[in-house]
């Protein structure tokens, strides 16, 4: 990357940023005011943050890009990305078959864009002089709030980063250079009056318009969420066993969108089965197997296991009690608990849950149906409203 010492560098390192797979470049000043620090005070304060508590310690570093880096001067901000080939919506229909977050169906993307983003820094590095760091969603940066300064999206009412260009669906990943860049104009708030993405969310878990609460969310549930989900919450799961895109696809914005143009974000690889009776059969190692190089290892065995007998209870399907009835010996609680959910659920889920533990599961009758391959005579099960 070499210009000449009139060129505006932005150029440059946008025609780099090309060739090295990103979609979209923009900068901002890693030093200027914002009101980031702010909002994720209020959100932590409101504990709105749930068990991630790696939020609320690391609330002071995140507070700004120089909290964490004091000779951090501009922030270059990347987005790759990874639009689906089909609506997301569709795969809720299969209730039988598991629905896996749109960013976590191909290659784990922190992977795929940290080692281009260093590379990409490397040759800004030779451009600029100066130092440079990388960051692709593993350090305390707010990289949403940079990306709105830089201009490649707004911050939407679902608080995701929305892009004219590409809708909803962009990896973000930074640059921060302690050299001077010139920064580039913001992005305006183009939601307007639409309230499609809160209008949608199966857990309500926008309190207001620009405000989530994580523990009500979907991804945050499947994902970062360890032990058992709270009742109240796991009808609206459906068949989502990863991740939820709900509020991400229904974004009017996403008529623009285009379909991923790298390959290793467009499928899987390897190619994963779906059916919930595959899924929940999986043991420790065969899960490391099948998601080896995913974004869905991280969260382990135990956890994923959970979320695919949540999706069992959720199914209407007969067929799936077996798979279910099989979890009831699991090594996790967690899974043996969400095991008698899905088989109570089956069985037609009439009254109150009545074993949430082992300890609390004396009742004869729930126990007798638990231990049946059948449904109780004349009780069928209950379908999942949309």
């Amino acid at each position: 990357m070499t210009t000449s010492t009139s060129e505006d560098p932005r150029e440059a390192i946008r025609s780099a940023a090309r060739t090295f797979g990103f979609d979209a470049c923009g900068f901002a000043s890693a030093a200027a005011p914002w009101p980031a620090a702010a909002r994720l005070a209020q959100f932590v304060a409101a504990g709105r943050h749930g068990s991630m508590d790696w939020m609320a310690t690391t609330a002071a570093r995140r507070s700004h890009p120089t909290a964490m880096w004091p000779q951090a001067r501009s922030a270059i901000m990347l987005g790759m990305n990874y639009g689906p080939e089909h609506d997301p919506l569709a795969s809720l229909e299969a209730r039988s078959s598991g629905a896996i977050s749109v960013y976590a169906r191909g290659r784990d993307y922190h992977n795929l864009i940290k080692g281009r983003l260093k590379s990409l820094a490397g040759a800004l590095q030779r451009r600029l002089g100066g130092e440079v760091k990388v960051f692709v969603d593993t350090a305390p940066l707010m990289e949403k709030p940079l990306a709105e300064a830089a201009g490649l999206g707004w911050q939407g009412k679902h608080t995701n980063l929305v892009s004219r260009e590409f809708g909803s669906w962009l990896f973000l990943g930074a640059i921060l250079s302690s050299v001077d860049v010139p920064p580039d104009a913001p992005s305006a708030d183009h939601c307007g009056a639409c309230r499609a993405c809160l209008d949608i969310c199966p857990t309500h878990a926008f309190p207001a318009p620009y405000q989530l609460d994580a523990r009500a969310c979907i991804s945050y549930l499947t994902i970062e969420h360890a032990g058992p989900v709270p009742l109240q919450h796991r009808e609206a799961l459906g068949n989502r066993i990863y991740g939820c895109d709900d509020c991400l696809a229904v974004c009017p914005w996403n008529k623009f969108a285009r379909a991923a143009s790298v390959a290793k974000l467009q499928a899987p690889s390897p190619p994963r089965a779906s059916a919930l009776a595959d899924l929940a059969a999986l043991d420790e190692g065969a899960f490391r197997a099948l998601f080896a190089g995913s974004a869905i290892k991280r969260i382990g065995r135990d956890r994923f296991v959970r979320n695919v007998l949540y999706a069992i209870g959720n199914s209407a399907d007969p067929g799936l009690i077996e798979a279910a009835r099989e979890r009831l010996g699991d090594g996790s609680e967690t899974v043996r608990e969400a095991a008698r959910w899905a088989l109570w659920r089956l069985a037609g889920g009439a009254g109150a849950y009545p074993c949430p533990t082992e300890e609390a599961s004396g009742d004869t009758s729930i126990r007798s149906s638990l231990n049946s391959s059948t449904a109780p005579p004349g009780i069928g099960p209950t379908p999942l409203s949309p």
